[in-house]
């Protein structure tokens, strides 16, 4: 299994012995050793199923399949970088915040409600499931880990939403008066609620 490791708050390594990882495609920036890249298509799963939800959703995700023995790189536009590992669990991501990911990973495309239709975001999440690695990007700094428990629901700006993992159930709130308040109030405000008991990553920016 090729192992992917943080080479600095900004770039991830993967280490290739003969093993392969994916990535988004264009995110290379070096490589060392004999590598080869072909295109992995797009996330999501494989199928008609899986193509007409791509369609409908426009969750999609362009791959790179990088496999061979030496090292490569990875990076989006200096935004930070932060390596999760999964052992047979699932990870909620947003597409556009997923970098890379090594090991037995199925990737698809989950519905996640009808909330916040107007506003087009939230309705729909990648989903990264097995055992493996999984790099993700976060703008505006390091990712922040946010607890949550049957006592602590959790409320997020789904514009700084990254990932969840654990035992969660995602639900919309549409009264949203803190739009409002700084300005933020056209369109259909809506947030994402967390419940249950596991862990929700956001970045400290918005998209």
């Amino acid at each position: 299994m090729a192992q992917l490791f943080e080479q600095s708050k900004k770039v991830v390594a993967a280490q290739l012995t003969g093993t392969s990882v994916r990535a988004i495609a264009g995110s290379m920036v070096a490589y060392e050793g004999t590598v080869q890249f072909k295109s992995a298509g797009f996330g999501g799963g494989d199928g008609v199923l899986a193509g007409l939800k791509r369609r409908a959703t426009g969750e999609k995700l362009s791959l790179m399949e990088c496999g061979g023995n030496g090292r490569v790189y990875f990076a989006v536009n200096g935004q930070d970088v932060t390596v999760v590992n999964l052992n047979n669990e699932t990870l909620q991501v947003e597409s556009q915040q997923l970098l890379a990911f090594a090991g037995n990973l199925r990737t698809d495309v989950r519905f996640a409600g009808v909330g916040g239709m107007s506003a087009g975001n939230g309705l729909f999440t990648t989903t990264v499931s097995g055992q493996g690695q999984v790099a993700l990007l976060s703008a505006g700094g390091p990712l922040i880990h946010l607890e949550v428990s049957p006592q602590f629901p959790l409320i997020v700006d789904p514009d700084a939403f990254v990932a969840a993992r654990g035992n969660l159930n995602q639900s919309f709130v549409t009264d949203v008066s803190w739009r409002s308040v700084v300005g933020q109030g056209s369109g259909e405000a809506f947030s994402l609620r967390w419940e249950g008991q596991g862990v929700v990553l956001i970045q400290p920016a918005e998209r």
